[in-house]
């Protein structure tokens, strides 16, 4: 898995028994090149020669996750290894428009690995009518529900989403806004740094109720699920558009203070809006690490359980990769990776594109 964050590659190698519940047993983490990232970041908006750009982008991350799997893999039989389960990097996601696109090609990683590749999930959902994303609420409903309790599962990469899973009922998931996305951008912007550890940079700052006013009123945010976003609906443009409307100038320390409120304050207005009922939290990715952000969002839910998938027995930092080991298990087992109910899909469909070893 690699995503929206732009940080780096995630691999897991998971056991997936006959009932379809994974065993994470080995993972690994592999950072991006600093020039890789940046190419990657360029390529979310148009520019010349984008499509031979694009390409070799995709044959630099084809040859980076053939390197992780070959890490993951030190010691461990490749024929014991049924598949590699690929996301790919997303540069455009356009529902709306009928298209996505996650560049990583699949070929040139079969052809390195020496493994069966499974990779583009999204694109068979968005042809059946559907958003194409979020796609791991079907994991999380195969591998963290439990009968008799309302969970709410929050995965919080670059975008923020989240999955209900009530005690009885239909299982729903979509993305709520921003998570770690702004804020990395502007940490980066101005302390030359990927990310703000542990929130420090935002605890740090005020909370700005001008921008955060101004920041709430995004239209996706009111939009009913089934809905998902990312780089166009949140980024830097449209936060620099939205501080010079505003009469003050801000510390740049106050303005992460208020992406971070602005990130929490959406997911926990999504968990009340649209999850009634719900007892417990559980946050999974590079957010779940944020201290900041974890404190904000417990303090806007103070009659929930708000905790990490640690709790649950699965390290937060690899519920995403796990979750695309057992979407390709459903693509090779002819099984439905999608959930209607999440995606807006007109019914199940078998997910992902498969280049055989």
């Amino acid at each position: 898995m690699s995503g929206t964050s732009l940080d780096g590659v995630d691999a897991v190698l998971a056991e997936i028994g006959s009932d379809g519940h994974p065993r994470l047993l080995y993972s690994h983490y592999l950072p991006y090149p600093d020039t890789l990232r940046a190419q990657l970041l360029a390529l979310h908006a148009p520019q010349p020669d984008e499509i031979h750009l694009a390409a070799l982008a995709a044959n630099e991350l084809a040859r980076l996750y053939a390197e992780a799997v070959g890490t993951l893999l030190d010691g461990v039989g490749r024929d014991s290894v049924r598949a590699i389960g690929c996301h790919g990097q997303t540069l455009r996601h356009r529902p709306a428009d009928g298209y996505t696109l996650q560049i990583g090609n699949g070929a040139l990683l079969a052809e390195l690995t020496g493994i069966t590749v499974v990779a583009d999930f999204r694109s068979r959902d968005i042809a059946a009518g559907g958003q194409g994303a979020p796609l791991v609420p079907a994991f999380h409903a195969q591998a963290l529900r439990l009968p008799g309790t309302h969970r709410v599962i929050a995965n919080i990469g670059g975008i923020a989403n989240i999955t209900d899973l009530p005690a009885d009922g239909t299982v729903r998931g979509w993305d709520t806004g921003p998570g770690n996305m702004l804020l990395d951008a502007w940490v980066t912007r101005h302390r030359d740094t990927h990310y703000d550890r542990d929130g420090a940079w935002a605890a740090s700052g005020r909370v700005h109720p001008g921008l955060l006013a101004a920041l709430t009123q995004h239209a996706y945010l009111t939009q009913p699920p089934p809905k998902s976003a990312g780089r166009e609906q949140f980024n830097l443009a449209w936060l620099d558009a939205t501080l010079s409307s505003l009469d003050d100038v801000l510390a740049p320390a106050d303005v992460q203070a208020t992406l971070l409120e602005f990130s929490a304050a959406s997911l926990a207005d999504a968990v009340k809006r649209e999850c009634g009922g719900a007892q417990e939290v559980y946050v999974c990715g590079g957010g779940a690490h944020n201290g900041a952000l974890m404190q904000r969002i417990s303090m806007y839910l103070p009659n929930l359980r708000v905790t990490t998938t640690a709790a649950l027995g699965i390290d937060p930092d690899w519920v995403e990769a796990l979750a695309f080991a057992w979407l390709a298990r459903q693509t090779l087992h002819h099984a439905p990776g999608n959930l209607p109910a999440v995606t807006g899909a007109r019914g199940e469909r078998i997910l992902g594109a498969i280049y055989p070893a």
